[in-house]
């Protein structure tokens, strides 16, 4: 099955959690201090730190949207 992750920089407070778990899927912006996305659709072999990316966002701002 695959999915899409959507990141809402109106509420990314730059704690870059997701680019801890899951390097591969995120990147930070330094100069606006919110974190971005390099694939919207990493793969299922990704999904393990995708997930994890999700669920450690302390300002939710991260949703995995199955397709």
């Amino acid at each position: 099955m695959s999915y899409r992750l959507l990141l809402d920089t109106g509420k990314c407070q730059g704690y870059a959690n997701c680019l801890i778990e899951a390097p591969e899927i995120w990147d930070f912006d330094e100069d606006n201090d919110i974190a971005t996305l390099k694939n919207s659709e990493p793969g299922e072999h990704l999904r393990v730190v995708a997930d994890a990316s999700v669920r450690c966002c302390p300002a939710r701002a991260i949703s995995l949207l199955e397709d």
